[in-house]
């Protein structure tokens, strides 16, 4: 009996989920038009995607950063995400070498920043702001969070982000933001635009996700790892370390998405439990 229940229940909540209608805006900017009608560039690539469950309310949300180095690729909402009831926001930004550092980081702040002022309007809750993306996008998500400086512009606490969970994302300074200063990206470098650098005890929890190291993108496993271990001499108790073993840079994103579900799920319930 207790078996045939679960099944039940399974099926049940299976069968909830894809009921549930979603709807998908596109382009919607993240910066004041008064911005946008000063600045070209903004105005063409300073846009987002969101993709939410109508008629729900107090769901999550979930900022996805693409992919790219930082020079190329575009908005996206990862079909692994979708129909899952949370709200998944595609962010674009700008890139370099049209821009250089911390333009696109600054970019990265102002989106989460319009999610905090804005997803109540769709349904969401401001409580359930998640932080992803993969390889520069988890960079960049990392940036914003443990550097409380570019949220703080929109007065916003960093801390409030519920969870960040980058993807093979760069700890030490971004080999794109090295190569603007003419630094070749064999030369591991840790200044301010390094999520190393601004390890903290307080930062909202946080799951590094890497691919196989010997088959990762230069050495992205040993900066997770060292970034991991710092977090936690630094007294924070809430980051954790994944290595997806057997996968490389670009194949680690399809095995990572159902931890990034369920760190979402982990955590909203917690948020959840302490109203």
């Amino acid at each position: 009996m207790k078996y045939f229940f679960i099944i039940f229940l399974f099926f049940s909540t299976v069968q909830l989920l894809a009921q549930q209608e979603y709807v998908t805006e596109k382009n919607v900017h993240y910066y004041a038009d008064s911005i946008n009608k000063k600045d070209a560039y903004i105005n063409s690539q300073c846009v987002m995607d969101i993709y939410y469950p109508k008629g729900k309310k107090d769901f999550a949300t979930i900022l996805w950063f693409h992919g790219g180095g930082i020079t190329g690729g575009s908005k996206e909402i990862p079909r692994a995400l979708m129909d899952k009831g949370y709200a998944v926001i595609g962010v674009g930004y700008r890139l370099s070498p049209k821009v250089k550092a911390p333009a696109y980081i600054e970019d990265a702040a102002a989106a989460v920043a319009w999610a905090f002022q804005h997803i109540a309007g769709y349904g969401g809750s401001a409580d359930l702001i998640f932080v992803s993306g993969h390889s520069a996008g988890g960079y960049l998500g990392m940036m914003i969070t443990l550097d409380k400086k570019y949220l703080a512009k929109y007065d916003i606490d960093a801390n409030r982000i519920a969870a960040v969970v980058p993807f093979s994302g760069q700890a030490i300074t971004h080999f794109t933001v090295r190569d603007e200063q003419g630094i070749k990206n064999t030369q591991p470098t840790i200044d301010e635009y390094a999520p190393l650098y601004h390890v903290r005890a307080d930062a909202p929890p946080m799951l590094l996700i890497t691919g196989d190291r010997e088959m990762e993108l230069l050495g992205r496993y040993e900066e997770n790892a060292y970034l991991n271990r710092m977090m936690k001499l630094a007294g924070n108790k809430r980051t954790t370390l994944y290595e997806l073993g057997g996968f490389d840079h670009g194949g680690m994103a399809e095995p990572a998405f159902p931890l990034l579900l369920k760190e979402v799920a982990a955590v909203s319930k917690e948020i959840a439990s302490k109203k």
